[in-house]
């Protein structure tokens, strides 16, 4: 079964770090784009950072200089580093996996979610 995993939510306070993690299953991820989205109640998906199959990253202006994105050696798995976590970084947090241009007949894969909330 073809699918992508996450984990590392939860509660933490103003200020201090979490990390997330996205492991894809079925399919050699190491060739897919991979990328975290967040989404509020009431609100639409919106991106928070991306990794592509060759590490090249992008991040929103919001989480610039704060998340971190990265994927190991393997390409399998990806990670969020959240530090200096803010009360607007609560979200549930997604992860995507964009297959390469040149396979058109693959799909994106997205995860379940993880619940992230930043609260005192």
């Amino acid at each position: 079964q073809v699918r992508v995993v996450e984990s590392g939510g939860g509660l933490v306070q103003p200020g201090e770090s979490l990390r997330l993690s996205c492991t894809g299953f079925g399919r050699i991820f190491s060739f897919y784009h991979m990328g975290w989205y967040r989404q509020v109640p009431g609100k639409q998906r919106e991106l928070v950072a991306t990794i592509t199959n060759r590490g090249s990253t992008h991040y929103a202006d919001s989480v610039k200089g704060r998340l971190t994105i990265s994927r190991d050696s393997r390409g399998s798995t990806v990670y969020l580093q959240m530090n200096d976590v803010r009360p607007e970084d609560t979200a549930v947090y997604y992860c995507n996996a964009q297959p390469p241009a040149d396979w058109p007949d693959e799909i994106e894969y997205w995860g379940q979610g993880t619940q992230v909330t930043v609260s005192s």
